[in-house]
């Protein structure tokens, strides 16, 4: 959601934390706001906007100083608005707040408050949690880092949190519970920065400490330390970061999704790469290797997700389904959690993330692993909470995916739910070795298809111009397709603000079918493998009715050429894998529409790239 930067130490703070925001703004941007101590004033400038509206406002103020913090906000409580937007400061003023997260409890909190005298200059609950701290360490007689700690013993819900002092211009102080952290170690003593994810910190060190639930980081005359907030002394894990500067950078191309749809064979590789051995039909997974025994004797394995990632993890329920022969059911994290599921001790929980933050998701995780599940995690981010929260998983290793719509980080998913499959598959002996070997081999061409199917970049551009200004779209696909038409339609909503549905071909005519005249397009995603002829009965139908087809099809496919308007030709290969090529030129048509209709394509309006509030 909103993104953290701070910066303590001999350098100039404000261009490292306008630069760490404008580097984290795909969690939020909705307004925008820094901090500034020097010379024992604190500065404080915000506005409603972007970083870039930020900086303009700023112009020539003041901003001298080696203490700071701004945050670039996607707003919970409040609207967008100067007003609303971070930092906020306490009564007095001596303090100031940064704060992604929820303050569940705020109202109960604020209404105490107010009765001793506070009063309030935003409708956000990150002011209420400043003033608490105040009136904590003023009524208590304490230190500020204690203050700190009482108060978030009171308050419920997600938070991760820097707080600077005006009074004590040597400190630094940071928690987190539920959001994002992570603590940088700079070069050059009494050097720390922090922020929500490494994006901002790569450029300035490699060594970093990720905070875990429930504690204290404090800077304080050049040292480092952490607390919990149950006052027990931790020492930090200093680890090393994984990834390169360039891989946050546009590198040329003039968005970020563009950029990381076009770097999807490398993110597919990197994915498998290693963990098969298609000449010996043998994996290279420790989660796999580890876990065996449990494997072998699942009755149950439930995938969950949000967004992106439940259309991975839908992917994948053909893939457990069809290789590994388990019964597999499909949970959004944010229901599961609600629904007082049944759970059982043999039962395998797959948690599918992004970012590894999501609220929902870590939530869920909670609760299956409650119930005696064993619970394995996918994710893309190392030293994010799902990681250390699971007891096994797989790194997708997509790289930094910057663009707030997920395009290879959905490929990577589904690359790794496939080995996962097959694995579990070899262990309970459910495929042949010769399909097994056949398989992986199929996998291990899949980078250089997508490369292939890249190259309808040019068909697409064409069909996009065509269909920019309709203002709704069907998707439809069977079997294991189906999900991609899902996925398909979320990425044209997300970022052209085009209605657009994704259904099963075959329930079209159970409702859907009636939208259906001759200005609506309809994405058919019809591969040579996979219930063809049931694809092309259903693509009769639409026609019958005066619709546009628009065909993802296989490679020299002539049968649905002749009754499609645009085709789109994707490689052939396995029926299973076919998801991994037929999501590419869904990616570029939405990529391109968007661009058509001048909407910001990596920061779509409403939206931000990790979700860390339910």
């Amino acid at each position: 959601m909103c993104g953290i930067v701070a910066y303590i130490g001999p350098k100039q703070a404000y261009p490292i934390i306008i630069k760490g925001l404008k580097r984290l703004e795909y969690r939020g941007y909705d307004s925008a706001g820094i901090a500034l101590i020097h010379n024992d004033e604190m500065n404080v400038y915000k506005t409603k906007g972007k970083v870039a509206d930020l900086e303009e406002s700023i112009g020539k103020k003041s901003i001298e100083s080696s203490l700071g913090m701004g945050h670039t906000r996607w707003a919970t409580h409040g609207e967008p608005n100067n007003a609303n937007a971070h930092p906020h400061q306490s009564q007095s003023g001596n303090l100031a707040v940064i704060h992604n997260g929820i303050i569940e409890n705020y109202a109960t909190i604020k209404e105490e408050l107010v009765k001793r005298g506070h009063t309030f200059d935003s409708d956000t609950d990150t002011e209420v949690l400043i003033h608490l701290i105040e009136d904590i360490q003023v009524n208590e007689g304490i230190s500020i880092d204690e203050a700190v700690r009482l108060a978030l013993n009171q308050v419920v819900g997600a938070y991760a949190i820097v707080i600077l002092v005006k009074n004590e211009p040597a400190k630094l102080i940071a928690a987190r519970k539920g959001s994002p952290l992570v603590v940088g170690i700079g070069t050059e003593p009494g050097e720390f920065f922090m922020a929500s994810d490494a994006t901002p910190i790569v450029e300035y060190t490699r060594d970093v400490t990720y905070l875990h639930d429930g504690e204290i980081a404090i800077v304080k005359n050049g040292k480092l330390s952490i607390k919990t907030i149950e006052n027990v002394t931790k020492t930090p894990f200093i680890q090393k970061l994984e990834i390169n500067l360039e891989e946050i950078e546009k590198g040329g191309y003039p968005h970020f999704m563009i950029k990381e749809i076009y770097e999807q064979p490398k993110s597919i590789y990197d994915s498998i790469r290693g963990r098969i051995h298609p000449e010996t039909g043998k994996f290279a997974m420790r989660s796999m290797q580890e876990y065996e025994d449990k494997l072998r004797n699942i009755k149950r394995l439930i995938l969950i997700g949000c967004g992106t990632s439940w259309h991975a993890a839908l992917v994948g329920e053909y893939l457990f389904e069809e290789y590994a022969r388990i019964p597999v059911e499909v949970e959004y994290a944010s229901e599961f959690r609600y629904r007082n599921p049944i759970i059982y001790p043999d039962d395998l929980v797959i948690a599918i993330s992004q970012s590894g933050e999501t609220a929902d998701t870590l939530a869920a995780i909670e609760m299956a692993k409650e119930k005696g599940a064993t619970v394995f995690g996918v994710c893309n981010v190392v030293g994010s909470s799902i990681p250390r929260m699971t007891h096994a998983g797989a790194y997708t290793h997509a790289g930094p995916e910057i663009g707030v719509a997920s395009t290879k980080a959905f490929t990577a998913q589904v690359s790794v739910l496939t080995l996962m499959a097959l694995a579990v598959a070899q262990i309970r002996g459910t495929i042949s070795q010769e399909r097994l070997m056949l398989t992986l081999s199929e996998m291990e061409n899949i980078p250089h298809l997508v490369e292939k199917a890249l190259q309808t970049n040019d068909e697409v551009i064409k069909i996009a111009e065509k269909f920019k200004d309709s203002p709704n779209f069907l998707y439809l696909g069977r079997g294991v397709n189906f999900p991609v038409a899902l996925e398909g339609a979320l990425k044209l909503k997300e970022i052209s603000y085009i209605h657009a549905e994704g259904y099963p071909a075959a329930e079209m005519k159970h409702g859907p079918i009636a939208l259906i005249d001759e200005a609506m397009p309809v994405v058919v995603i019809a591969p040579k493998r996979g219930m063809y002829e049931k694809v092309m009965s259903n693509i009769q139908e639409v026609k019958a009715r005066k619709g546009i087809i628009i065909a993802i099809v296989t490679e020299g496919d002539t049968k649905i050429r002749e009754m499609a308007d645009p085709v789109i030709e994707i490689p052939d290969t396995e029926e299973a894998l076919t998801p991994l090529l037929s999501t590419i030129p869904l990616q570029l048509l939405s990529y391109h529409i968007a661009v058509m209709r001048g909407c910001n394509v990596d920061q779509p309006r409403n939206l931000a790239k990790s979700v860390t509030v339910e």
